[in-house]
């Protein structure tokens, strides 16, 4: 038997995409630092590498990044990490350096409690809200493939024609009710199912016992998912309350207490609470869902506003799943409109990477290419979580460019009033779909409109990583100067080679100026060769900075030595800059071809200078030639 010096145990709520992804990850973490790992993985096809006691016995420490019920006592006496599924993602390295070398990690006591240090456990294990998370999600997880496969032998059944299950009716087709009746049970399980296995998450299986009952009331009273995600709590923390009354009874008696005081007491007290609280929570649900109707109809800009945000802003964390467990729910009760909405809010962020690496490839590495290519697949499917990566390259600017995108998908959805009869699966169930059609393409418009936007933020990422590059690597690179005075920017520099109010019509024109002015000041004796240096570097990569500066430069064998020219234009002209705002000062370099390096010391200082705010206003501020030279000579990096 092999010995993991981690355990991990990894599960989210719907079990597709988080649970794996997760899974990766922490095996990668654990290989950087050379040791061995297993990962117990908690997906909807069932628990896979179950982790056996001798495992959890000889294992340092465990990593629990889980949002769902993982069956976390079995740990007992183990350093133990908790934490979520995202953070098992986005934070591997972190979580496997603290199991191994962090001896503040507190060792779980079972029972859901630690160590002593409640600092530790706060920050480790799972806190108050991050547990009503996990219990919730893993009511959700059982419930979900309920409710996909009654919506869709529902939406199967309307092939027929809408009452095509009803017998009076000229459309009944015997088959078509068997689909519907058959769709319909599955459906009506949804409230005691998310019940039972929240109260489950809490109380384990008396838990269960009594979280099935509480449901069922909830289910019959009308309360909707609103009253079986209450039940699922009331049963759960019954029976909690329920173990700390009976603790002294004798152990003897443990199978007298799981067998009959528990379940009896257990669903006589949870069950009368929610016969009592079953007015209320139906009229909070009927009007909750009274109001969502009405902003399918009045407001659909509004909601596909809302639902966009909400889908896109963490990528299957708990403000998406807010959203995604409502559209659920109103399936169930035969709203099929909502969930259209919802789905193509989380269709449209992976695809969206897709179309951003075909945009701008240049912008992405090899690997996050690949990665977008496959997202388009991933999509299509209704895995949302394709998209986490390059939203966590840069989540300030990406992720409300993924919000773009889905607000547009779903926003274009409500208003075309589409249905959608499955809380999963992307364009598969595209047959059961009233206008697929349309729907595809507000996705792709949502994705494309996403995917502008972030193929827009990559390159102007991409292009300042170049310049830092560069400027580091000149830094590093150049030899040792012991005089100041190579260095010295008025050595390049002088009076006669700063001109202002310049008048160009565009960037084409500037460069041709400038290789006219250099053959004019006797830098170069080639003027189109120097003005064919110019766009060859341009087309590398253009030399916009931003705040309207541009640094063009060129070297070439026809220059004789090296000189710097500034001008100063009457107009400011078109010019690809970090800001997207116009060009009105340009600093330029001429350098001869040959080895010295000399030319990179100027270009190195030039650019520390315009990192100063004040610099560069003074710069801006003034047009006399003097001024100008002033400014670079008493200001040296």
């Amino acid at each position: 038997m092999t010995k993991y010096q981690i355990i991990a145990a990894t599960g989210c709520p719907t079990g597709i995409a988080h649970t794996y992804m997760a899974q990766e990850a922490l095996e990668q973490a654990a290989q950087k630092q050379g040791v061995s790992i297993k990962v117990e993985t908690h997906g909807q096809s069932g628990t896979e590498n179950v982790l056996i006691e001798a495992e959890i016995a000889n294992a340092t420490g465990v990593i629990i990044a889980a949002d769902k019920d993982v069956d976390i006592d079995r740990f007992a006496g183990k350093r133990l990490i908790n934490v979520s599924v995202s953070k098992g993602m986005k934070e591997p390295d972190k979580l496997v350096d603290r199991i191994l070398n962090d001896d503040t990690v507190p060792i779980y006591r079972g029972t859901g409690n630690s160590n002593d240090s409640s600092e530790n456990s706060a920050e480790t294990s799972s806190g108050f809200w991050h547990t009503l998370y996990v219990c919730l999600m893993n009511g959700v997880s059982h419930m979900l493939p309920l409710v996909v496969a009654g919506g869709v032998l529902i939406a199967l059944s309307f092939f027929w024609g809408i009452n095509s299950a009803d017998p009076k009716s000229s459309e009944y087709n015997q088959f078509a009710q068997l689909l519907n009746t058959i769709g319909g049970f599955a459906m009506n399980l949804m409230v005691p199912v998310l019940c039972a296995y929240i109260a489950e998450a809490i109380g384990k299986r008396s838990g269960l016992v009594v979280g099935f009952a509480t449901g069922m009331i909830a289910y019959t009273n009308g309360t909707g998912f609103l009253g079986g995600i209450l039940g699922g709590f009331l049963a759960g923390y019954t029976v909690v309350l329920l173990q700390i009354l009976f603790k002294k009874i004798p152990k003897s008696l443990d199978g007298l207490k799981q067998i009959f005081l528990f379940p009896v007491l257990g669903v006589f007290a949870s069950g009368a609470i929610m016969w009592y609280l079953s007015v209320p929570m139906k009229t909070i649900n009927e009007g909750m869902m009274t109001f969502l109707k009405g902003m399918e109809n009045s407001s659909p800009l509004l909601l596909g506003i809302v639902v966009g945000i909400m889908c896109a802003s963490d990528m299957g964390g708990p403000i998406n799943k807010a959203a995604y467990l409502t559209g659920t729910a109103l399936l169930a009760q035969g709203n099929y409109f909502f969930m259209a909405g919802v789905s193509a809010a989380c269709i449209a962020p992976p695809l969206a990477t897709g179309f951003a690496v075909l945009f701008n490839k240049k912008a992405y590495s090899s690997k996050e290419r690949s990665a977008g290519y496959v997202n388009f697949l991933l999509g299509s499917t209704h895995i949302t979580e394709g998209a986490i990566p390059f939203a966590a390259r840069n989540p300030l600017l990406n992720l409300p460019a993924f919000m773009v995108g889905s607000a547009i998908a779903a926003t274009l959805t409500y208003m075309s009033r589409i249905s959608v009869p499955a809380p999963h699966g992307g364009f598969i169930v595209l047959p059961l779909v009233n206008k697929p059609f349309l729907w595809v393409l507000y996705i792709i418009i949502g994705s494309i409109a996403s995917g502008l936007l972030l193929a827009i933020i990559a390159g102007r990422q991409t292009k300042k990583a170049a310049l830092a590059t560069e400027t580091a690597t000149l830094s590093e690179t150049l030899p040792e100067q012991p005089t100041v005075a190579k260095t010295d920017l008025s050595d390049i520099l002088s009076l006669e080679n700063i001109r202002t109010n310049v008048a160009v019509a565009n960037r084409d024109e500037l460069l041709d100026y400038l290789a006219r002015f250099a053959k004019e000041r006797h830098i170069t004796t080639d003027k189109q060769a120097v003005l064919n240096k110019y766009h060859q570097r341009e087309s590398e990569g253009s030399t916009g900075m931003e705040k309207g500066i541009a640094i063009p430069h060129a070297e070439d064998a026809t220059i004789q030595q090296s000189a710097m020219l500034i001008l100063k234009l009457s107009q400011p002209i078109a010019w690809e800059t970090f800001d997207h705002q116009p060009v009105d000062t340009i600093i330029s370099f001429l350098i001869p071809d040959e080895k010295n390096n000399h030319h990179l010391q100027y270009l190195s200082s030039t650019s520390k200078l315009l990192m100063h705010e004040d610099f560069i206003q003074q710069l801006k501020a003034t047009n006399d030639p003097n001024e100008i030279l002033t400014l670079f000579k008493t200001n040296r990096s």
